[in-house]
């Protein structure tokens, strides 16, 4: 027997949660296939079979917290014991639905009437646990032991398709549809009852408890750092984006069919960052004790809202590529993140932060600092609204921006200031190609 361990996790990394196993007790691993993923505070680790074998047992189920070097299981490393779990399924088969395992065999006409009596209350319980093929979250999987859903017929909504607790709460009531009869026999109850009671006769609790995911309690655990860390403090100013699309517009097609990059607006906000940065250098820089570390490279960092949570992957030298180039660093980090590929080097090293709630409606928000560093640029919706130009009301695409910052080191002064050039770069574009 061969121990699966926690491998090493990255540097300061020593916990993660067991996200989800890929292999079933018994199954024959070859040497390299993934038995286990485990999410980190950053990154999904993937955790090979060092030599082929059996696995034979699993000691952490999907959702434990575990340590770097701690146990996940056994495997045998010889794969002539691949025999050896079989022979213990057949008797385990038989104790739990007898009916369906000998009436195709011995009695092929009952099976029909067999098949109702058994089935349908079968189904539900063992629905969750054979689904083996399915990628169910934990907490979907938990949800779905609870309420008999049916994974197999529930669509997922994560990324993959992987199956989140929601897409189970939003299936509970056409999980058990016998519970519509006696609502549509009151006749003389008022509609809203009527809607209400599958809801409630779904066996959905009121309430549900789930255990904070390694990440997210890193995330918290950052937040709260950087609000107790640093001296706060966020300054806003708003953009005429009239300019900024229409560039964007008559580039669109042609850099998609020539560059095969799907223009965005980031490419043009992470340059215009950059070229405001270098403008005023002590918001890409650092504290360190009682000294200032100003750092002569942006490594922008691009807010990521992934389904364990957020990320902040880093374009790496940001301040010396092109708008395209940019855009297709992003594009390419931006597919890792959807994939869970991330590496170390994505997640480390980022100098200023740029989060875009503009892409899920905010209007306008006070970002937190991505500690250690010292500012972080929030975006917003584009809305039009009407503005005065040249003594006229008109209506113009605006956009409410804001930067936070560490008022230890940043003065209101230099924050403004670097809003306005941010601002000035963006209703003028054509400057950053000359700059």
């Amino acid at each position: 027997m061969s121990s699966i361990q926690v491998p090493p996790l990255g540097e300061s990394i020593v916990e993660a949660t067991v996200s989800r196993w890929l292999k079933n007790v018994g199954d024959a691993i070859g040497a390299g296939d993934t038995l286990v993923e485990l999410e980190t505070d950053k990154i999904t680790v993937e955790v090979p079979a060092l030599t082929a074998g059996v696995l034979v047992s699993r000691a952490k189920n999907e959702g434990d917290v575990v340590t770097v070097g701690e146990s996940l299981g056994e495997m045998s490393a010889n794969t002539g014991a691949a025999p050896a779990p079989p022979p213990a399924v057949p008797p385990a088969a038989p104790a739990t639905a007898p009916t369906p395992a000998a009436t195709p065999a011995a009695t092929p006409a009952a099976t029909p009437a067999a098949t109702p009596a058994a089935s349908p209350a079968a189904t539900p319980a063992a629905t969750p646990a054979v689904a083996s093929d399915l990628k169910v979250a934990p907490s979907a999987q938990r949800l779905a032991n609870e309420t008999g859903a049916n994974l197999s017929s529930i669509a997922g909504s994560g990324r993959g398709g992987v199956i989140a607790k929601v897409d189970v709460m939003a299936a509970a009531p056409q999980a058990t549809p016998a519970p519509a009869a006696p609502a549509a026999q009151v006749s003389d109850a008022p509609p809203v009852l009527a809607s209400v009671a599958p809801i409630g006769v779904a066996g959905v609790a009121r309430e549900t408890r789930e255990k904070m995911t390694t990440r997210r309690k890193r995330i918290a655990a950052n937040l709260l750092q950087s609000q107790h860390a640093t001296a706060h403090l966020t300054t806003f100013n708003e953009i005429d984006m009239t300019a900024i699309s229409a560039l964007r517009e008559r580039l669109r097609e042609r850099v998609e069919k020539e560059q095969g990059l799907k223009l965005s607006f980031m490419p043009f906000f992470v340059k215009a960052s950059c070229l405001a940065l270098k403008a005023y250098p002590v918001v890409n820089a650092q504290i360190d004790d009682d000294t200032i570390v100003y750092k002569h490279y942006v490594n922008m960092g691009i807010a990521v809202a992934s389904d364990g949570g957020l990320v902040v992957p880093s374009i790496k030298d940001a301040d010396s590529k092109s708008i395209l180039e940019i855009g297709k660093d992003i594009g390419a980090v931006a597919k890792r993140a959807r994939e869970g590929k991330l590496s170390m080097d994505d997640l480390t090293g980022g100098t200023f932060t740029i989060t875009n709630g503009g892409v899920f409606g905010s209007l306008i928000s006070t970002p937190i600092i991505n500690y250690p560093q010292v500012a972080i640029l929030g975006l917003h919706k584009i809305q039009d609204r009407p503005v005065a130009i040249d003594g006229k009301v008109e209506i113009r695409p605006m956009m409410y921006i804001a930067l936070s910052y560490d008022h230890r080191i940043i003065d209101g002064q230099q924050a403004v200031l670097f809003l306005v050039r941010f601002k000035e770069l963006i209703e003028d574009p054509g400057a950053m190609l000359v700059l």
